[in-house]
């Protein structure tokens, strides 16, 4: 199931968290709220994967015959059984929200719940539970990475209407 972000931006994008699990942007559940997980460092951790993947493959170049293993059999295991959350502040970013936009309502299956644009960009979508896609009160489950809400998340949402 997509989750359509629209409202008061300058692109409405639809999301498919089904995807997600291949998504390098994506945290493991286990480290979403321990850890700072800033744009800035967001950004720097982006950084630091695309320089590994050039050193590798500057060296997998000078190998003869060239072997492309980009990810290996333990990382296969550990996405396929993996928790993760997906920050939001990627998608809010190409949305391209506009400057007079405060607020945010998120719709679910049995309600809806407006929260501040500062809420919702300071937040992650939980899309994979061991491994598999959210079934029960799904698609994604929404947490504020200050971990306020990490034992009652926003479940069930459908659409996110920047307002």
């Amino acid at each position: 199931m997509v989750i359509q972000l629209t409202g008061n931006v300058h692109y409405t994008i639809t999301l498919d968290p089904t995807v997600w699990i291949f998504d390098d942007r994506k945290i493991d559940f286990s480290e979403a709220f321990t850890s700072n997980h800033s744009r800035q460092q967001a950004e720097e951790d982006e950084l630091k994967k695309q320089a590994q993947i050039w050193d590798r493959g500057v060296y997998q170049q000078k190998l003869d015959p060239p072997v492309n293993k980009s990810i290996s059999t333990f990382d296969k295991k550990k996405i396929l059984e993996g928790t993760y959350v997906m920050p939001l502040y990627h998608f809010l970013e190409h949305a391209s929200i506009k400057e007079n936009a405060v607020e945010a309502t998120l719709e679910t299956e049995k309600h809806s719940e407006t929260i501040s644009l500062e809420q919702l960009q300071q937040a992650a979508l939980l899309f994979a539970k061991d491994g598999k896609p959210i079934q029960e009160e799904g698609p994604v489950h929404l947490y504020y990475l200050d971990g306020t809400n990490q034992d009652n998340p926003i479940k069930g949402i459908r659409k996110i209407i920047i307002s």
